[in-house]
Formats: structure tokens, C-alpha cells, sequence
């Protein structure tokens, strides 16, 4: 869990100009004569699996990470600053702080429209120890060059403006006020600070209220200029990149940036964080009471430093407890029916000091919480007492080490991951924490237990107090240089083919056939990093006949599937994919099961052969459909009172008015579970019996692996099973939306939830649809740039997240647009006003030349990124084919936009968009919170 810029999807940050700001005086920073003087060159230190380091003399440190089989390339930059470095007074300064850095300085005054123009997917984020940012942009030389030149000026030439703080403060704010909806971050929240006395991983880094609200801009000021220097930073680049040329670039943008000179005068020393967290001398407990519908209870540890030797040890075990299914604490819980489900989150375990220890277990409110602790108690406490199991122990480590892999395939990927590994001391640790991971004995794992789950240590119950007060010493983290001494890591994992994911290019490649039952494969071989290989099975089934009626049993019967086969356990089943490094994803509702599959080209036909068995012959045990009904019935119960999910539901019934028979048809939370609690076993059972098969199927594969090998498991598996009864898509039949106004009242949720749409009558044949798909781009759809998002939140501060989207149906004249945000309840009126404002402005004045053409080229790159990523890729390729496309569809339809012209995406947003059809739905606490009176 971190505290993010808002819209990794679609929703990003709109950038402002300002007064500038230098971290050091102009002159001093930038001399006059340095241009002609050579850029300092960088020294390589060391290299550990296909990662180089080198440091530059101003402090630099630059990780290298070149992947040419990515067409991609990221560049990461990672400050050593977190919230674990803010002072009194200066709580979330650290995450305001990374807000405020994007916007803009005075080269690149409006970053937003350069992350329009390159196509970048950007972001940034703040963690306990550290803040990075990051863009991933299509590879190319100019598009690297500017990368750098962005990273290297903002990191001293930031604009930090009073103007920018007063209108951005609101906006974290209102990200603060969604943590609040959130029960589990409101639970963790009080869980760590009652665990931690003095250290700042007490303090959740979106920070206090008034804090945020009351920092002045010089203290900002003052904390941007201490941090953010060449001497507290490590940036990395990772995937198709040349690595001389893109030193040589480095060298250039980051090199001339003087190291900052420090003193105790001047109030810009680093030191270590040296505050250490006393031993904890009893049980804690702290209660948290708030509207809702369901418990939750979270139970945590001190723990070493991941920089410990310990830490591997601790890993495994909190695996051994927390995993799903077969985790102890799981089988106390879920499996004795004290609870619906449970979680860890290993981020919170991984850090540079000594951290905590949680699992998190969800009830339902008929659900007794001291019998769902005691029961959780007396696991940790025999774990603490008794011994591990071989079997137990390689379980976790198969899981660990396949999640490690997966990483390590992903070059964008482990480029996040690392600004972890670095902010606790060293990069190299994740590496060496893997090896010792795989290092861990049963021996291990009980000292650990033994040491570190006493109940002293715990904070979820009752303070006790005790005459003898048996503390958990949690040791110190020992030095780097002496944990890495003579460290070189493995293997460097196998490297990829270059290939452009043009639709030329993919087609070209793409093999298409079709099985004797009927099922469609299409297989794109190439060679990637690691081997990996991503797979899709899509089964269809039924009509809207046999599915009138049905209720939940469709969604049922798929979410029983990974839940153990005729053959296996789900256990069995579960452990099978983590030794075959293997992630399967089966789920689906109405007339489709999907399994998802990412696994390495020796795997694959091994792993084919375990979802086949999943979907054809699985085993439908009754304690599992039990379960799966509580985690439903939980999860509708936890979101009942929210907002945002209140509000979506409100805004798609009335788009799509279906009877409540149909199978499209939108029903109430209590509706929902009204059907949850009717499906029943026998059902379940005779819906797979009567529907599925491999008719109508796809099985569509991309990355490493051998054809030959892929279409004999498929006509093995699927060649002659048949489906039993047809399949007809679900036709979507468009009627014109009634224009209405909804409010929905949810007492006790500080953050409130807007929602607007219409239905459109086209299909993504329509010639119409070029245009309007982009003029909802630029009106919402871009996130960084987009007019909705920046009046919204850039300019008024009213939402932290604001947008729009445009979804039209392939093979029916239907499709619907939407708009959302979320705010304060107190700013509906200001918020509703600004989004009509907005739309009508779209309406009447519409866009201009110079929009359009800026905006083209951006969403033209971000969907050529899109292709260049497999498991974006995959369904692409699936949906062509169903539709009766290849991917020469997407060829032409870029080529439609490129041609637009403003006038066409006015007058389609014009034709489609009727603002008298408009619904909207606001759901919030409004009755605590009212708009202000206006001034007299």
C-alpha cells in the first residue's frame, strides 16, 4: 500500500505554471560558462544480473537496465525521502510535496501536455522511506532525451508556489478524505500508530489535516531543497534503450547539476534515521467505530529490518499464515467459518527499519470478532511454541520464489520494484534477499516465530498487565557494506527479441486456426525476457434465453472453477501453478468464463494442462461454494454504504434499464444478495453441465513458446469437448437516456462521489466513432491534459480525480458515455456547476485545431504502448477475433484519427452527446455536510 498520485489508468496530474523556484541560487546552479565545459563522466561500479551501477561525481547514483524485448523504456528516479523524514508540523509533507513537483518549472511549464505528446504513462509515489516518479514511453532517442531533461530539471528547478500549494492542499485533501471511506486504510492507520511510539512508520504518509492544510510554502520550500539533490537519488532506466548513449545522455542532463554543499549553517544535512522503536512491554488494542456493514480485524508483529538476516525467515513465515488457501491462519478462519476472508500485504513487511507484521481478516457483522482473535491468537501463539513442516515451508518459499520471477521478467516492472530495494539502503538487497530467501529451513523459520510472536509484541487486544514482561528484542539492521560484502548475485535472466508491436507486425506473426470442436486459437510466438508467456482462455456460453433467470449461478460456476479440480484440491491445485511459476486468473459472469495465465515457456503446456482440468472437470466441493458465498456477501456488505459504489450502480440502471430477469439486468446490493444466498451447489453443478464447452471458445497465446507444442495440448484438451448447448452473444439494444437527477445519502463517509452519462447509438464501425472517442479523450478520457480534470482539480481543487469515458459495443449499436469524480460532500454544488460548465463549453465552443492535433498524437502513442504490452495485448487479440477482425482494424482506425479534423470532432461529440439526455447521481453525506450559504 502507498499513498500515489491519483490515475495510474486514465486520471493523471493536470500540470500549472508558476513563479519559480531554484534549489540554489540560479548562478551556482547553472553557470554560464558550464555548457562549454564537458560533462562529468560516469564510473561503474558494479553489475549483478544484467543491472549496472555507476555514480556520477555530484552524488548520482544511476542504475542501468537495459531489455530490448521491451519496446518501452522507463525512467525511474527514487528521492530518499518518505514520511518516515518529516518532523513535527510537517506530516504528509513528503506526498504534497511529490504533488506539487508536477507542476511544472520554467522549461517544462505544462508537464501534462508533455506527457500528452510522448505518450508517457507516468506517475509518482511516496512511501514510508522514499518518493520516486516515473514515465514509461515508447522507446525511442528523442523521447528518452526528453525523459531525462524532465527528471533532471525538476529535480532542482521545481516550481514549489504559494499558488500551486493553495489550490493543490484541497486536492490531497480530498485524497485524504478517500483513505477515510476506506475501512481497512482507517483500521491500518490506528493499528500502526498505537504499534509505534516514536518512529515515523506510526504515521501514515498521507499525513494529518492540519498539517496539510497549514504548512507554509517556505517550509516546503526548505524541505524540496534539502531533499531533492544528485546526492539523495538513484535513477534508473530499464528496457530498450542503447546504454552507452544513454550514459553519455546522463552524463550530460544530470552531471552538470552541482553537488549540493552541506552544512549545519546552511540547515540541509542529511543524517541517518537514527530514532529506534523501544520493545514493545505488552498487547495493544485499539477500536475503531464507523458506519458500515462488516468487521475487520488486523493483528501485527514487530519485526527486523528487511536488511536483517531474519527478514527471509520472516517472509516465509508470514507467508506460512497469511496465504490463501492453505495458510494457518486461513484454515483457523476462513475454513472454520470464524471469518470471510483474510490478506497480507508484503510491501508493509519490506522495509528499511524494522517493521510490522499484519494479516488483516475481513467478518461479517453476524461475525463474533474476540472469537476470530482468539482463534487468531492461538495460531500465532502455537506457531510460536511448535514446530514447521517441511512441506509447509517449501509451499512458501515455491510462492515466494515464483512471484520473484515474474518480477524479474518484467523490465518496467522491477524498476518500481527497486526504488523499494533502494530506499532501504541498496538496490542489491532485493536480490540477495531472494537468495535468502530460498536459503530458509524449517529451523529458521520456528527461531524467528519463536522470537518475534510473543504476545507482548502484538498490537490487536487488550493491554495486559504483567509481573514479568518477556520482550521481543528486535535487532538493528547491520551496515550494507558488510551485509553485501563479496555479494555478485545469479544468473542474468534470458533476454528478449526486439519487436515492434505495430498491427503489421502482429499480424505478420500471428498464427490463426480453428479445432475440430470449434474453438479458435490464435498463437503469437516471439521471444521475450525470461521466457515469459501470457495465455487466454475465453469460454462463451449460453443465450439470453437460458440465462434469464440465473440470478449469480453463471458467476458462481465460473468463480468455482480455481477452487480444485476432479483430480486435485484446491490446495494441490494452487500449489501445482506456484511450482510451475505460474499465475492463473479464472473468473467471469453472464455468458463467459476467463482464465488469465502468465507463466515461462517450460511451463506452459504443464500449466495448460492444470486449467484445463480447472475448467472441464472441476471439483465443485460445497465448503468452497460456502466460501466463496461469504467472500461475496462480505464484499457487497463492506461497499453498501460507499459512495462511489452506490453512485456507479444508480448511474448504470438507469442507462441500462433491463428487466430484472435479464441477464444485462444491474440489481441492488440487496438484490445481489438475495441471489448470492440462492445459488446452490446442484445448481452450480448442472449450469457447467449444460453450458460449458469448447464450442465457441478461444485460446489465444503470446510470448516464448513452441506452436507445434501449444496446438497439440490444445487439441488435446479441447479438441473434442464440445459445448452442449448454443451460444449467442448478449445484444445490447440502445434507447435514448431520460434526462435525471438522483442524490444518494451515505451518512458517516467524508468523501462523496459524482457520477453523469448518456447512451450513444453507434458501434466502433461507426464512422463517428474516431471522433467521438476523442473528443471524449480530450474532454476526460487523457487524464493528464483533459478539460475535466484540470478545472476540476488543477484549477479548483474540488477532486482529487475527476474524468470521463466512452464505451461502445463491436457488434451492436449501443454504447454509453460517463463522467466522475470525487470531492468534499460541501463542494457538490461547486463541483456539479463546473462539470456542466465544462460540458457545455465542449458543446458550444468545442475544440480547436491545435487540441486535436496535440491530443491525436497522445492517445495514438498510448495505444501503441498498450500493444506492446503482452497481457494488454492478449485481449486485444481476443476481442478481434470474436468481432471478425484482425488487427489491420486497428491500422485503419488509427488512420481514421490521424485524418480527423477539428470540425468532425465537434460536430460527432455534437450529434452524440445530448446534454437534455443527461443523467447524474451524487452520492454523499450531505446532510452532515452541507454547501455553504452563499455570502449576503
Amino acid at each position: 500500500m502507498r499513498v500515489t498520485t491519483f490515475a495510474r489508468a486514465a486520471i493523471g496530474i493536470a500540470l500549472a505554471t508558476a513563479t519559480g523556484l531554484s534549489a540554489q541560487a540560479p548562478a551556482a546552479r547553472r553557470p554560464a560558462a558550464a555548457a562549454a565545459q564537458p560533462a562529468p563522466r560516469a564510473t561503474e561500479i558494479r553489475s549483478v544480473e544484467g543491472i549496472t551501477e555507476y555514480s556520477l561525481p555530484n552524488g548520482l547514483r544511476v542504475l542501468l537496465f537495459p531489455d530490448q524485448s521491451k519496446p518501452t523504456v522507463t525512467v525511474n528516479i527514487t528521492y530518499l525521502v518518505g514520511s518516515k523524514h518529516e518532523g513535527y508540523g510537517e506530516t504528509g509533507m513528503a506526498h504534497l510535496l511529490e504533488h506539487l513537483v508536477f507542476k511544472g518549472t520554467p522549461k517544462h511549464p505544462r508537464i501534462d501536455e508533455e506527457f500528452q505528446k510522448w505518450g508517457a504513462r507516468p506517475n509518482g509515489t511516496t512511501f514510508y522511506d522514499r518518493t520516486n516518479y516515473f514515465e514509461t514511453i515508447p522507446a525511442s532517442d528523442s523521447g528518452l532525451t526528453w525523459a531525462l531533461d524532465l527528471e533532471a530539471d525538476r529535480m532542482i528547478n521545481s516550481y514549489i508556489a504559494k499558488k500551486d500549494l493553495e489550490s493543490e492542499f484541497s486536492v490531497v485533501r480530498n485524497e485524504l478524505e478517500a483513505g477515510e471511506n476506506n475501512q481497512f486504510r482507517v483500521l491500518w492507520q490506528r493499528v500502526a500508530r498505537t504499534a509505534y511510539q516514536w518512529h515515523g512508520y506510526g504515521r501514515n504518509t498521507i499525513g494529518s489535516r492540519s498539517d496539510i492544510e497549514g504548512v507554509p510554502i517556505e517550509r516546503l520550500k526548505m524541505f524540496y531543497q534539502r531533499y531533492y539533490q544528485p546526492d539523495n537519488a538513484v535513477l534508473l532506466v530499464a528496457g530498450k534503450f542503447d546504454p552507452a548513449k544513454t550514459l553519455r545522455l546522463i552524463e550530460e542532463k544530470f552531471g552538470r547539476i552541482p553537488k549540493p554543499t552541506r552544512s549545519l549553517a546552511a540547515g540541509n544535512l542529511l543524517f541517518a534515521s537514527y530514532t529506534v522503536e523501544p520493545p514493545q512491554d505488552g498487547e495493544r488494542h485499539v477500536n475503531v467505530r464507523r458506519v458500515g456493514s462488516t468487521h475487520m480485524l488486523t493483528m501485527a508483529h514487530h519485526v527486523p529490518s528487511s536488511i536483517h538476516p531474519d527478514a527471509a525467515a520472516v517472509d516465509v513465515l508470514d507467508e506460512i499464515l497469511s496465504d490463501a488457501p492453505g495458510g494457518r491462519y486461513y484454515k483457523a478462519l476462513v475454513d472454520a467459518k470464524l471469518a470471510t476472508s483474510l490478506f497480507r500485504i508484503r510491501d508493509l513487511l519490506l522495509l528499511r527499519d524494522p517493521s510490522l507484521m499484519y494479516v488483516f481478516v475481513n467478518l461479517r457483522e453476524d461475525q463474533s470478532l474476540d472469537s476470530a482473535r482468539a482463534a487468531l491468537e492461538k495460531v500465532a501463539d502455537e506457531a510460536r511454541t511448535g514446530t514447521f513442516t517441511a512441506e509447509e515451508v517449501d509451499r512458501a518459499k515455491t510462492s515466494l520464489a515464483r512471484d520473484i520471477a515474474l518480477e524479474l521478467n518484467n523490465s518496467g516492472n522491477i524498476g518500481l520494484t527497486l526504488s523499494e530495494w533502494i530506499a532501504m539502503g541498496d538496490w542489491r538487497m532485493f536480490f540477495l534477499h531472494r537468495d535468502r530467501v530460498t536459503k530458509v529451513t524449517p529451523a529458521d523459520v520456528q527461531r524467528v516465530a519463536a522470537a518475534y510472536l510473543k504476545p507482548q509484541n502484538r498490537t490487536t487486544g487488550y493491554f495486559i498487565a504483567t509481573k514479568e514482561p518477556s520482550r521481543a528484542e528486535i535487532p538493528a539492521a547491520p551496515s550494507i557494506a558488510s551485509t553485501l560484502a563479496g555479494y555478485t548475485g545469479g544468473q542474468v535472466v534470458q533476454a528478449g527479441e526486439a519487436f515492434e508491436a505495430t498491427p503489421a507486425n502482429i499480424d505478420a506473426r500471428t498464427q490463426r486456426s480453428t479445432l475440430a470442436s470449434g474453438m479458435h486459437l490464435t498463437l503469437l510466438p516471439k521471444a521475450t525476457r525470461g521466457a515469459k508467456v501470457n495465455a487466454q482462455l475465453m469460454l462463451r456460453h449460453g443465450n439470453e434465453q437460458s440465462l434469464t433467470g440465473k440470478g449469480q449461478v453463471p458467476t458462481f460456476t465460473s468463480g468455482m472453477l480455481s477452487r480444485g479440480t476432479m483430480a486435485l484440491t484446491r490446495q494441490q491445485w494452487t500449489d501445482s501453478l506456484a511450482k510451475l511459476q505460474a499465475q492463473v486468473f479464472i473468473g467471469g459472469a453472464g455468458n463467459n468464463a476467463v482464465a488469465n495465465i502468465e507463466t515461462t515457456r517450460p511451463n506452459l503446456v504443464a500449466v495448460l494442462d492444470l486449467v484445463a482440468q480447472a475448467v472441464k472437470t472441476p471439483r465443485f466441493d460445497a465448503e468452497e461454494l460456502e466460501k466463496l458465498r461469504k467472500e461475496n456477501l462480505a464484499g457487497i456488505e463492506q461497499n453498501r454504504t460507499q459512495p462511489n459504489y452506490l453512485g456507479s450502480i444508480a448511474l448504470q440502471r438507469r442507462l441500462m434499464p433491463y428487466p430484472k430477469s435479464h441477464p444485462l439486468y444491474t440489481s441492488t446490493p440487496d438484490e445481489s444478495i438475495a441471489d448470492i444466498n440462492a445459488v446452490t451447489l446442484d445448481a452450480v453443478r448442472a449450469f457447467h453441465r449444460a453450458q460449458f464447452g469448447a464450442t465457441y471458445a478461444d485460446l489465444a497465446v503470446v510470448g516464448d513458446f513452441d506452436p507445434a507444442e501449444v496446438k497439440a495440448a490444445a487439441a488435446k484438451h479441447f479438441g473434442d469437448w464440445r459445448s452442449p448447448a448454443p451460444f449467442a452473444r448478449l445484444v445490447r439494444t440502445y434507447a435514448k437516456a431520460d434526462s435525471s437527477f438522483e442524490s444518494i445519502e451515505t451518512p458517516d463517509r467524508p468523501q462523496a462521489f459524482f457520477a453523469a452519462g448518456t447512451t450513444v447509438k453507434l458501434s466502433d464501425n461507426d464512422p463517428d466513432y474516431p471522433a467521438l472517442y476523442l473528443a471524449n479523450y480530450m474532454l476526460g478520457g487523457s487524464g493528464m491534459a483533459s478539460r475535466i480534470f484540470d478545472r476540476l482539480r488543477q484549477k479548483e481543487g474540488l477532486s482529487y480525480g475527476a474524468g470521463s469515458g466512452l464505451n461502445v459495443q463491436s457488434l451492436d449499436q449501443f454504447g454509453f458515455w460517463n463522467a466522475g469524480a470525487i470531492y468534499a460532500p460541501q463542494n457538490v454544488d461547486r463541483l456539479t456547476a463546473a462539470f456542466r460548465e465544462e460540458l457545455d463549453k465542449a458543446l458550444t465552443q468545442g475544440f480547436t485545431r491545435e487540441e486535436v492535433e496535440k491530443n491525436k498524437a497522445g492517445y495514438l502513442q498510448a495505444r501503441s504502448q498498450g500493444r506492446a504490452n503482452d497481457n494488454e495485448l492478449i485481449g486485444t487479440i481476443v476481442s478481434r477475433r470474436f468481432a471478425g477482425r484482425t488487427m489491420a482494424w486497428d491500422a485503419e482506425y488509427e488512420k481514421a484519427v490521424m485524418a480527423l479534423t477539428a470540425d468532425q470532432v465537434n460536430a460527432a461529440f455534437r450529434k452524440h452527446i445530448d446534454p437534455k439526455s443527461i443523467v447524474i447521481v451524487r452520492a454523499g453525506d450531505f446532510a452532515k455536510n452541507p454547501p455553504p450559504k452563499p455570502t449576503p
